[in-house]
């Protein structure tokens, strides 16, 4: 292991320290009484509040001046100045603790616990005035350093997008902003969990390993379990556990699920993502409808404080009605093709009038979806629901109650992405059996995402499963939208990246 200048130059003060006699990793808990927010939001001079205040976190500036120093330190809130002086924190003769420790051995990036009391600078600025200092953990690798300008003008930025995915704690520490948005994503997660919780339906958990892949259209990793000598596939769908779960007679039912796919990577995918599904007996996909616009404004508010979502140059409103498309109509609306009565030979043609690429594996149902894909979905900004699917699109919708060829599912749309997928389920397990046996010709004909048939989920069926609606939210997509994130990567902690190679 190489090391640079500066790390050995660290090294070596933490060797110093321990000749000194100071513990670089102490293991006593460190008392906190305030955060470095809550300090610069509650002190009052005139209360003359905090006066006895201990706070923790990594030393991020510092500005020696001889007897005295100001630093400022930085906890999981924000930064605080801090006002250090050698008489305060060294009373007696011996004056190492800050002419050697916090002068020469302390670095940027050391975690320090301070206790003292709370002031007002001169030029007004809340600092704590420090009696007592601690080292907490001593950093062996220098961060780096974010300088901004008195104009606003930021240097030497930590911004390269494959070190601050690769190295996310680094980005989390220099970046304030980066840390905000995983806050928010919490936030967003929590109200829509609250807001099904307080309707009564169950949140549960269902396997990651399946000795069956389905519930969706995609490739899966695939794993062997040793002492079970068998096969099995990290889950690219939850929906076929929940749904046994609504046989075995819950009302209601959701789980925020990790999927695992085996396709390709951009600023919208991720091999391993977060899907949330839920699960209402005796409702349809009206129903449904309507439960999910509720509930993703009550998102927006509870993330953004509005309804109005800022999402590169535009805003989108999450605030009901949403508009509402047939998949048909959509497609007319923007091609000015009506392709509703349209045979797979018409739809081939009509895909290449259009200028949409296809291929040989592709029945009606890809056909119509490519269509869509290529001349619709990237218009639609606003969310919009785009209903009622071909019957080939969607192996686990319920046949459409009025309109023959076509099942009852929606989509949202929203800044030219889908975000949500719905269903009233389909609970016949004979019409099942025989969609599960058209997925399996397809897969015959080379369709890698054709679904695979999984006689105990038709079982499970065949024991009855009552009137059923369903939904998928993908939440890592939706908090791109609610956080005004570009890409998927900017939204997970640690998304996933080709192994580092180390030289």
């Amino acid at each position: 292991m190489s090391l640079s200048e500066q790390e050995i130059v660290r090294r070596e003060a933490l060797q110093k320290l321990i000749d000194l006699g100071i513990d670089p990793y102490p293991a006593a808990t460190y008392p906190i009484t305030a955060s470095s927010q809550e300090i610069l939001d509650n002190f009052d001079p005139e209360k003359g509040n905090y006066q006895e205040v201990s706070i923790a976190g990594r030393l991020m500036e510092r500005r020696i001046m001889g007897k005295a120093s100001f630093a400022r330190i930085q906890d999981s809130a924000g930064r605080l100045q801090i006002y250090v002086s050698r008489d305060d924190i060294a009373p007696n003769e011996d004056k190492t603790l800050y002419n050697t420790v916090f002068k020469k051995l302390l670095d940027l990036g050391d975690y320090i616990g301070v206790k003292g009391f709370v002031f007002q600078t001169k030029t007004g600025e809340t600092s704590l005035h420090v009696k007592e200092l601690v080292l907490l953990s001593k950093s062996l690798k220098p961060l780096p350093v974010v300088k901004v300008a008195e104009d606003g003008t930021v240097h030497d930025a930590f911004t390269d997008p494959e070190l601050r995915y690769r190295q996310r704690y680094v980005d989390l520490t220099v970046n304030p902003d980066v840390r905000d948005v995983f806050v928010k994503r919490s936030k967003m997660v929590n109200a829509m969990r609250t807001f099904m919780s307080e309707r009564g339906y169950l949140e549960v958990e269902t396997p990651v390993l399946q000795p069956l892949y389905g519930g969706a259209s995609a490739r899966p990793f695939k794993t062997h379990h040793n002492t079970l000598d068998q096969t099995f596939y990290m889950r690219i769908a939850n929906e076929l556990y929940l749904k046994r779960l609504i046989v075995g007679g819950y009302d209601g039912v959701f789980e925020f699920a990790k999927d695992f796919r085996n396709e390709g990577m951009s600023r919208f995918h991720n091999p391993e993502f977060t899907m949330m599904e839920l699960y209402v007996a005796y409702k349809d996909y009206y129903w449904m409808m309507d439960f999910a616009e509720e509930m993703l404004e009550h998102v927006a508010i509870a993330t953004n404080g509005t309804t109005e979502v800022e999402v590169g140059d535009n805003v989108i409103s999450f605030k009901r009605p949403w508009k509402r498309y047939t998949m048909y109509e959509a497609i007319q609306e923007y091609t000015g093709i009506d392709i509703s009565e349209m045979d797979e030979e018409a739809l081939r043609a009509t895909c290449k009038e259009l200028k949409v690429p296809i291929d040989n594996t592709m029945g009606k149902g890809k056909l119509i979806d490519e269509i869509f894909g290529e001349k619709v979905e990237h218009l639609l900004i606003q969310p919009t629901f785009i209903t009622d699917y071909p019957v080939e699109m969607s192996p686990l919708a319920k046949k459409h109650r009025e309109k023959e060829g076509l099942v009852e599912r929606f989509e949202a749309i929203c800044n030219a992405k889908e975000i949500m997928n719905a269903f009233s389920e389909l609970n016949d397990p004979i019409d099942q059996r025989a969609r599960f046996e058209e997925q399996l010709e397809l897969g015959k004909r080379g369709d890698e995402e054709a679904m695979t048939l999984d006689e105990d989920f038709l079982r499970a069926l065949e024991y009855g499963m009552p009137p059923t609606t369903g939904i998928g939210i993908g939440i890592d997509r939706l908090a791109m939208i609610m956080l005004n994130q570009h890409s998927i990567q900017d939204v997970l902690f640690f998304p996933q990246m080709k192994t580092e190679q180390q030289g």
